[in-house]
């Protein structure tokens, strides 16, 4: 069977497609010893040979799905040139995943693996604006024109596009000790993977972001899986989404 590259890549769990595509571009991609840099090339399941970095690429049968709880201090990379701890660290090395989306290195939470490059890209496509839900401890306590503006969408960035509109609420006012002042614990529920996203919106309304951690994401919840701990999705989770 003739498939492209990248799907090629995605069902070998090296990476999603639009990761795919740019690895095919940046040179790090061979079709029977042949570099390959342009996109829609096409590979015979049976009888080429593909590789990335000059190790083979081979198709991945059955599917994995796991979530982690991730602790902070951990880069959501499979590798890193800095030597720094990595996600994939965490995570059963028998099987070849990749991360869907991200988390900073200093957010813990929700974070999902899997080898099936079609479900991760579904997950983070822009225009299926999946849902993502984080819980914020920020410094003071944001007023009411404060959280309206917030769920209106802001400017982040210099000439960017405002984000799109999101929930927030307050869940707790958290004493700081020796004072007479207050915390906020929020509940913060956007629907877009930008850069540091959820800190960046809370430093436009004023209150930094002091812990982070993503509870929900895509309907699926962390509930009680402690930081650094894993498993596989289960029956009812995955048929959620369509797969058995």
């Amino acid at each position: 069977m003739q498939i492209r590259l990248q799907k090629w890549l995605s069902e070998a769990g090296i990476a999603s497609r639009r990761k795919a595509e740019e690895m095919i571009l940046a040179g790090r991609v061979s079709l029977n010893g042949q570099v390959v840099t342009e996109l829609g090339i096409k590979a015979n399941t049976i009888t080429d040979v593909v590789t990335v970095d000059n190790k083979r690429a081979e198709i991945v049968e059955k599917k994995v799905y796991i979530m982690l709880n991730k602790p902070e201090g951990y880069v959501t990379t499979v590798t890193d040139t800095h030597g720094r701890q990595t996600v994939m660290e965490l995570v059963p090395s028998d099987t070849r995943l990749f991360p869907v989306g991200r988390l900073d290195t200093d957010t813990s939470g929700l974070l999902l693996f899997t080898n099936d490059g079609a479900w991760a890209d579904k997950l983070t496509h822009p225009r299926f604006e999946t849902k993502k839900t984080y819980s914020a401890l920020v410094k003071a306590v944001p007023t009411p024109q404060e959280l309206e503006s917030f769920r209106q969408g802001l400017e982040i960035e210099p000439g960017e596009k405002k984000t799109l509109p999101a929930e927030i609420k307050i869940e707790d006012r958290v004493p700081i000790p020796g004072t007479k002042f207050q915390n906020a614990k929020l509940r913060i529920t956007i629907r877009e993977g930008r850069n540091r996203q959820v800190r960046k919106m809370c430093e436009v309304i004023g209150h930094r972001v002091l812990e982070l951690r993503r509870i929900e994401f895509a309907g699926l919840k962390l509930g009680a899986l402690k930081k650094g701990e894993w498993r596989h999705l289960t029956g009812k989770e995955m048929k959620s989404f369509g797969k058995r």
